[in-house]
């Protein structure tokens, strides 16, 4: 049965990836290479905002219930780094700009999915006990990769030269939305109490289908 529920977790968490790889321009210009180096680019970015976080934002104890502001503020500030790397992937890479988008955004949420989602699978969903957990963690992987692709087609978006000076204030709040998603969720989970398929309902809901709609 744990072997079936670990199946499951890693089947929801990762074949969306693969559809899209296969059904897309992805595999029909072989951009795996491309992908895994835009995957690279994400581990250097994470790098460097822990280097950061650590040197120059240390964490402080804050009671429990309470919310220590300034340091999300400074979490959500770090957050853009985000939003340079994925600038690097597009400015780097050659093609249509529709390839560019889905290499920047399948190679950065690929690489969040093996390093953030992958280890805590592959221990916790093969357990002796069932947890909704896992699950979640696999619906937040199909939301994330959509997330990172819409961020990658905000970013070329904002890199076009023909694009209406009445459309830029647009995507850049867009952006910083996008950016600074996480830290937005934390801050309303822990003024709210609100629960983790609760705070997965509000990720899905600053992700795909509100961004979608703005555009």
């Amino acid at each position: 049965m744990t072997l079936f529920h670990f199946g499951n977790c890693i089947a929801l968490a990762y074949f969306p990836y693969l559809i899209l790889y296969k059904n897309s321009k992805l595999s029909e210009y072989s951009s795996f290479w491309p992908c895994v180096k835009a995957g690279g680019v994400y581990m250097v970015t994470q790098l460097c905002k822990m280097v950061i976080l650590a040197t120059f934002f240390p964490t402080y104890e804050v009671p429990v219930g309470r919310i220590d502001l300034h340091g999300e503020l400074m979490k959500g500030a770090v957050e853009l780094f985000d939003l340079v790397g994925l600038f690097f992937i597009i400015s780097q890479q050659i093609g249509r700009g529709d390839l560019k988008i889905l290499v920047a955004g399948m190679g950065w949420a690929m690489a969040e999915l093996v390093s953030m989602r992958l280890l805590p699978l592959w221990v916790g969903a093969r357990g002796t006990e069932f947890s909704w957990k896992y699950l979640q963690l696999s619906f937040e992987a199909n939301i994330s990769l959509a997330h990172h692709v819409i961020m990658a087609m905000l970013i070329w978006m904002w890199t076009r030269n023909n694009l209406e000076k009445s459309v830029l204030p647009l995507i850049v709040s867009l952006l910083l939305l996008c950016s600074s998603k996480q830290t937005l969720l934390e801050l309303v989970g822990t003024m709210f109490h609100f629960s983790s398929f609760g705070l997965l309902g509000i990720s899905f809901g600053l992700g795909p289908s509100s961004l979608s709609s703005g555009l």
